[in-house]
């Protein structure tokens, strides 16, 4: 047996899960290669989406996918631990308590916030730089205006209700869009006037987001102050102290919140790594904890044994192959590592950590198959989009600026497009649910009209009646003879006994549309009555009438319990949509009475198991698609009226989960759920429920 080659990624970023799922696609095929991720959470962040947890937007599991979830169905080993050194000689990753060799190595640890040094700061402020961050911050918030709202001392008061933000940049101008709409709601909670609450941003440059042009700056800046943000421009932080920010020149600020956005450096893994640095972040030391990392200690007390002081961490230095300078078979990707390209160092943002996670995993490929070709790092970055809250946002992505509605839109389908490679469906779904139908306090682009839910105890008498009116129209149907085959049996059926409209046998027309051709005519012969009415005597007319009146109802009378069943039918039989049908019909359910007979029988069950499975509750979103398709079948064979328009509408409101109210569905899908999370299918194409079971 040949010996197994180890391939190790450290870290669940960004960077590190498009490594991992690109070296699993290309070499998943050898039995000899063992693939092995290793992460201190069991879950991948959505960094980009922190802001919305901070804000209260969103619920923390909207930005965490489990890493069960993203390897599902694979044999990719996730390891959760700590990697506190790595033996580069011996090949060798080193936690508290464990040891994990390798042959190839991707490290993608990612960055932690950058300080520059500056006093006081990491002691009395918050970072947006994890979940745990987000989380805090957002519980802090909230405490603040529970605070204020029993707050008798004016000051105190109001520095409760002061939050500064330290940065313009994305994180910055996010964070301070969502605190702005969290503002509304806590402030109706708590009964605070708005006015009283302030969000303020400070920033050293002279401009807002930088990395936009002017006239997105502009509209960002604007609709900040629209929402009652306000922005420090030239306001570089000379030192914090507890509950205080003091700016260069020695104007204070006092806030009982500062939110560090404004900068980033490397991990503090990195300062414990024997590897080149392309630049060392500019503190001297940061505190940091064994399980969280580098972040702002504000609100946030460890016991000293769980803090240590970093020493100089910096950025480790590549090739152009994202190779590092000083052990072929190491690679770095994403904010942990120091490249220059056109005289720029590389951006640390999430484009950066997929495209040179792509370069890092085809260059281990090409090692591993022993292939000479190596492919060199060429950015090709898209743009950026910044969200401002809920509602607005500014993009330049593709060459392309947008503002407000459509920009928030691209940014959505972006999110989405990311996730459907990462988890498909169920990443996708999970996406929409959080952002769009579990949305509360219509903070959304379109507001609560995804939302808005109603109780499931006020669909059960709806599904019941429509349960029953499907059970009847099938129990009409039989006493009508659409299970009667005729004397021939099921294998010589009588073709008079066909009651589907549109189907012929020779010269033998269904019953249904012989029914049809006789109302037709009917008509015509009731209209010449009436016509002759016109000039005739009364006694003459009164006889037409009922000359017509006879027609019709001999025509009704044939129509084999089709029009009776549905009234007057939506479509008339010179519609395409008919003719459609009608090929359909004469082709392939006419092909054989036998065909069309148990086509009859199955329409005919159909109906009565629908309204079964309604009354019982049980597989409700099933027997409500299927209510939906019978339905609009009914209409294009020109045998339903407007009677079957709300069979449809109601089946989409059953679709909502009315079966598990009062009804099987409460015990049986969940059942269902567990069972199928389980199987291999579900797992490789990622259409499990929540989340797969082994």
């Amino acid at each position: 047996m040949a010996d197994k080659t180890r391939i190790v990624v450290l870290g669940g970023g960004y960077g590190g899960v498009a490594a991992m799922k690109k070296l699993y696609r290309k070499l998943k095929g050898n039995p000899n290669i063992e693939f092995t991720l290793i992460d201190r959470n069991q879950y991948h962040t959505l960094m980009t989406e922190l802001h919305e947890v901070a804000g209260s937007r969103v619920d923390p599991a909207s930005v965490q996918i489990s890493f069960k979830r993203i390897f599902s169905g694979t044999r990719i080993k996730v390891v959760t631990d700590t990697i506190q050194n790595i033996d580069f000689e011996n090949k060798r990753l080193l936690s508290k308590n464990a040891k994990y060799d390798y042959d190839y190595l991707i490290i993608a640890a990612g960055g932690d916030p950058e300080f520059f040094g500056i006093e006081g700061i990491q002691d009395n402020s918050f970072t947006l730089w994890s979940l745990e961050d987000a989380m805090r911050i957002r519980t802090h918030v909230e405490e603040c205006f529970r605070k204020a709202a029993c707050e008798p001392d004016p000051f105190e008061r109001r520095k409760l209700l002061t939050f500064v933000i330290a940065g313009a940049g994305f994180t910055g101008v996010e964070l301070a869009g969502e605190l702005a709409e969290r503002r509304r709601v806590l402030c109706r909670q708590y009964h605070i006037e708005e006015r009283e609450v302030r969000i303020i941003i400070v920033e050293a440059l002279g401009k807002i987001l930088a990395m936009l042009s002017d006239k997105l700056r502009d509209k960002a800046e604007k609709y900040l102050k629209k929402l009652g943000v306000d922005v420090y421009l030239n306001s570089p932080i000379f030192k914090a102290e507890p509950q205080c920010v003091i700016i260069e020149g020695g104007k204070k600020i006092e806030a009982a919140t500062i939110v560090w956005t404004a900068g980033i450096h490397g991990s503090e893994l990195t300062a414990k790594l024997n590897l080149t640095k392309g630049q060392e972040a500019r503190g001297e030391c940061s505190y940091a904890s064994w399980e969280e990392g580098i972040h702002g200690m504000s609100g946030c007390r460890f016991e000293e044994d769980e803090v240590y002081l970093v020493g100089k961490r910096g950025r480790i230095l590549v090739n152009e192959l994202m190779q590092s300078v000083d052990h072929e078979n190491v690679f770095l990707v994403g904010d942990i590592l120091w490249f220059v390209e056109g005289g720029k160092v590389l951006p640390q943002i999430v484009e950066t950590a997929l495209q040179t996670a792509d370069v890092a995993a085809d260059n281990i490929i090409a090692m591993v198959e022993g292939k000479p070709e190596r492919r060199k790092f060429k950015s090709n970055y898209h743009g950026f989009m910044v969200s401002i809250g809920s509602k607005h946002a500014v993009s330049n992505a593709g060459g392309i600026e947008l503002s407000g509605f459509f920009a928030m839109a691209l940014k959505h389908l972006v999110n989405l497009h990311y996730l459907w490679g990462l988890a498909g469906l169920n990443a996708v779904w999970g996406y929409l649910t959080h952002e769009f139908f579990e949305m509360k306090d219509g903070r959304s682009f379109v507001g609560s009209h995804l939302a808005a839910k109603i109780p499931v105890y006020w669909a059960v008498p709806l599904r019941l009646f429509l349960g029953v009116k499907w059970f009847l129209e099938g129990a009409k149907k039989v006493g009508q003879g659409w299970l009667n085959p005729g004397e021939g049996g099921l294998f010589h059926v009588d073709p008079s006994k066909i009651k589907i409209p549109g189907v012929k046998f020779g010269d033998v027309t269904s019953a249904a549309s012989a029914a049809a051709e006789t109302a037709t005519k009917a008509v015509e012969k009731a209209a010449e009555a009436v016509t002759a009415a016109t000039g005739a005597a009364a006694q003459t007319a009164k006889q037409a009438v009922e000359a017509a009146s006879d027609a019709v109802s001999a025509a009704t009378g044939a129509a084999a319990g089709a029009a009776q069943a549905w009234g007057q039918a939506l479509i008339s039989t010179d519609s395409w949509l008919y003719k459609i049908y009608e090929w359909i019909a004469q082709h392939i359910i006419g092909i054989h009475p036998t065909v069309a007979f148990f086509m009859q029988v199955g329409l005919v069950l159909t109906e009565i198991g629908i309204g079964l499975a309604l009354f019982s509750g049980t597989f409700t979103f099933l027997a409500a698609a299927v209510s939906i398709g019978l339905g609009l079948m009914f209409i294009i064979s020109a045998m339903g009226s407007s009677e079957l328009l709300w069979y449809i509408f109601a089946a989409l409101v059953m679709m909502g989960g009315a079966g598990r109210g009062f009804g099987l569905d409460h015990w049986i899908i969940p059942w269902i759920k567990d069972w199928w999370n389980k199987r291999k299918i579900a797992k490789k194409t990622y259409l499990y429920l929540g989340e797969p079971r082994d």
